[in-house]
């Protein structure tokens, strides 16, 4: 083979690696999202993506390593914090609004949510997702806030939009799967908003 050649066939390769890392961690989100991170096995996932389990561990390091890789990349795409949503002049309405149209009555739930979710009774997968929620949505949601207890009232706006993911959406709570959205909205609204405000300074 000669130089040419050889260098044609370079970037191939690293096209064909890219493509079986993208693989791996498709495969990754679908597994963990349905059965946590304990429910899901390396080779359940190698076999997802066509590869074997030592391919997987090649690329990833461990099981851990590629967890927290899934979790990095589904953070990486927001649904709620975007830089659009959190310019809103009117943020507390926006938050809401958006939260009524992913927790749908027969939607499929969001995958990072379900990763979260179905993985919260491991404790190495929750130390992951705690690190990556304080360096990921927390960190964005601070950042927009400022003011006193910052950090704080940013958590209590995750929190709040989770408890309504599972409530709505996971448990079905027909006060709130069957509600007019609008009426929710309505309700919500406001509570985000006094978060995103924080509390006025006493006289």
């Amino acid at each position: 083979m000669d130089k040419v050649t050889k260098d044609a066939a370079v970037p191939a390769r690293r096209r064909n690696a890219a493509v079986t890392r993208d693989a791996i961690l498709a495969s990754a989100r679908k597994a963990f999202a349905q059965s946590g991170y304990d429910g899901a096995g390396v080779r359940e996932i190698a076999a997802g993506a066509g590869v074997t389990a030592m391919l997987v561990n090649r690329y990833f390091g461990s099981k851990e390593q590629l967890f927290a890789e899934v979790l990095a990349a589904t953070a990486a795409s927001p649904t709620i914090l975007t830089p659009e949503n959190l310019k809103s002049p009117a943020l507390g309405h926006t938050i809401a609004s958006v939260l009524m149209d992913i927790t749908k009555a027969g939607d499929t739930p969001l995958e990072g949510f379900l990763i979260m979710l179905h993985s919260a009774s491991s404790k190495r997968a929750s130390e992951l997702g705690r690190a990556q929620i304080e360096s990921g949505h927390q960190k964005t949601m601070t950042a927009a806030l400022g003011g006193e207890l910052a950090p704080q009232r940013a958590a209590l706006i995750l929190s709040l939009v989770a408890g309504v993911q599972v409530m709505r959406q996971m448990i079905g709570l027909s006060a709130l799967a069957e509600a007019d959205p609008k009426d929710l909205v309505k309700i919500l609204g406001p509570l985000f908003q006094a978060l995103i405000d924080g509390a006025a300074k006493p006289d």
